[in-house]
């Protein structure tokens, strides 16, 4: 393929990507985070064979790249996985005052 292809290809990837997770509802983006973390594990995992199989220095280079970068991607999707999840956590105290509500109200 022609360079203006693969442009052409990731140009539309990207806006059909940005289409598609911008109509995802907010209580189904911490699913749709951790399939993106297993893709993302596996696109770690290519780079890292890729690399150790490599003997031209100029795919060497772009192999270790893609793993940094595929490893920063990995560890930022699961810290944003865990502080989404820490938003659906009650707070201890306001937990307890509910709860003294509905005993109260018993």
């Amino acid at each position: 393929m022609d360079g203006m292809s693969l442009l052409t290809i990731t140009v539309l990837a990207v806006f059909v990507g940005f289409e598609v997770v911008s109509k995802v509802s907010s209580t189904l983006h911490t699913p749709l985070m951790s399939g993106a973390n297993a893709i993302h594990g596996i696109i770690l995992v290519g780079a890292i064979i890729v690399a150790g199989q490599a003997t031209d220095p100029w795919v060497l280079a772009v192999a270790l790249l893609a793993v940094v970068l595929a490893t920063a991607n990995l560890v930022g999707g699961f810290v944003v996985t865990d502080r989404m999840l820490h938003m659906f956590h009650a707070r201890k105290g306001t937990a307890r005052a509910a709860a003294g509500d509905k005993a109260a109200d018993k």
